[in-house]
C-alpha cells in the first residue's frame, strides 16, 4: 500500500474497528445482557459471553493487523490483500445485517447512525483494498 490516502482510510478504519472492538468487551455489563437469560441457562450465558470476547479481540486483532500492514516496510501486497478482504467481508457482513435485522430500531437516529457508520468503516477498508487490488494486479 502506497498511497498515503489509502494509509489514511485504513487507520481511520482500523482505529475505528479497535474502538468497537474494544467497547464491545465491556456491552454485557453495560447492558445487563444477562438479566434477560434465565438463571439455569448457565451454558447459554457462557456461550454468548464467550462469542462476544472472540467477536470483540477478533475487531481488536483486525484493526491493528491492518494498520500494521499499511505501515509496515515487510507487508507484501498479498498479504495485505489477505487481511483487508477479509475485514472487507465482515464489515460488509454487519452492514447488510443492520439493512436486514436493524439494531437500534427504536429510536430512529440510532439504527440509521450505526448503519451509516458501518458503511463509513467498511468503505475504509473497501476503496484500499480495490487500490491494492488494481496495483497488484498491473504489477502481475
Amino acid at each position: 500500500m502506497t498511497s498515503t490516502a489509502m494509509r489514511v482510510l485504513v487507520t481511520i478504519g482500523s482505529v475505528a474497528s479497535i474502538a468497537f472492538g474494544a467497547w464491545h468487551f465491556f456491552v454485557p455489563r453495560a447492558w445487563d445482557w444477562f438479566s434477560y437469560t434465565a438463571p439455569e441457562a448457565t451454558e447459554l450465558v457462557i456461550a454468548v459471553r464467550a462469542i462476544n470476547v472472540f467477536f470483540s479481540l477478533s475487531l481488536v486483532l483486525f484493526g491493528l493487523m491492518n494498520i500494521a500492514l499499511a505501515f509496515g516496510k515487510e507487508a507484501s501486497s498479498y498479504s495485505t490483500l489477505v487481511v483487508l478482504g477479509a475485514t472487507v467481508v465482515l464489515w460488509t457482513t454487519r452492514v447488510v445485517l443492520q439493512i436486514i435485522y436493524p439494531q437500534g430500531s427504536a429510536i430512529a437516529a440510532l439504527q440509521y447512525g450505526m448503519l451509516a457508520a458501518f458503511v463509513v468503516v467498511l468503505a475504509c477498508h473497501l476503496l484500499p483494498l480495490l487500490a491494492e487490488a488494481r496495483a497488484f494486479l498491473l504489477s502481475h
